[in-house]
């Protein structure tokens, strides 16, 4: 299975959720009478509306009941969407080192056409080279095995494969300067990294900016976020925002349209891509 199939899954499930929820919301049933009609919790309905859990096709077509579709080919494209959704990502094989809930972002990010980043702590992991991504997952999981941390490289690194591929994504990327200064491993797995960063922001799919210090506030005042854009049409973006223990997927209008107004803040006062390059080739030139 290639990963774009895999990836495909997780949009599907997303996208048979989406529409699972305006379907209750247009007949006014609360998600605990459509847990009742599956001998589920209302925090189950939530979890499938958000494309979180996996579906069984009885629950489906007892909720299509219950939500009043009757025309038999609505309900097997209904049907067909659950049946695709639930197929394995290539994620999978690494799930013993791989949070449940990062599992859903994977498969999103892998699906997307458009992905927006603003990163603030270390250069964003679809930029990091192995060496850095090693010092940066050994810092953050102390006393884990080696073995541990050289699973979780691995799976940062196969998820890179997929800004060089033939069907990349569009890679904005605004870092800002403390990621950059911040120091992880020996030097020259710094320089190497700076490098790295150098060379990627020349890929034609690829946008990297840089926000200095020296800007002072800027609109990423509340810290990193991810912006996802997707192929589909009827799949709205969504804005990826990661926690210690668990992550936020914000996909109502008025809550992306603020990420998108920061995003674009961002944009308008960072360095343009060139001028960016040459201020990582400044810092280059300081470690």
């Amino acid at each position: 299975m290639s990963a774009g199939e895999s990836s495909g899954s997780v949009v599907r499930r997303i996208l048979l959720g989406s529409q699972l929820r305006r379907l209750r919301e247009s007949r006014g049933i609360t998600r605990e009478a459509a847990g009742y009609s599956i001998r589920a919790s209302e925090s189950k309905i939530s979890r499938m509306e958000l494309g979180r859990v996996s579906f069984k096709a009885r629950d489906v077509e007892d909720l299509l009941t219950l939500y009043g579709v009757a025309d038999e080919a609505e309900r097997d494209s209904l049907l067909g969407l659950a049946r695709e959704a639930n197929v394995a990502g290539w994620w999978h094989s690494y799930g013993d080192v791989l949070p449940g809930w990062f599992q859903t972002y994977i498969g999103l990010e892998g699906a997307a056409s458009v992905i927006r980043i603003f990163e603030v702590q270390f250069v964003h992991g679809l930029l990091q080279t192995e060496a850095y991504a090693h010092a940066v997952v050994s810092r953050g999981l102390r006393g884990a095995s080696s073995a541990e941390i050289d699973r979780r490289v691995a799976l940062r690194l196969e998820r890179q494969k997929a800004l060089v591929s033939e069907r990349a994504p569009a890679f904005h990327a605004v870092l800002d300067e403390a990621a950059l200064r911040r120091p992880y491993g020996e030097r020259e797995v710094m320089r190497a990294q700076l490098r790295h960063l150098i060379d990627m922001s020349e890929r034609p799919n690829v946008t990297l900016q840089v926000m200095p210090f020296s800007h002072g506030g800027h609109a990423g005042e509340s810290g990193s976020f991810t912006m996802l854009r997707f192929p589909e049409s009827d799949l709205s973006d969504i804005v990826y925002l990661e926690q210690l223990t668990s992550a936020l997927y914000l996909d109502k209008p008025e809550e992306v349209a603020q990420y998108e107004k920061a995003m674009t803040g961002l944009v308008q006062d960072s360095p343009g891509p060139d001028e960016s390059r040459d201020l990582l080739r400044g810092l280059l030139q300081l470690i």
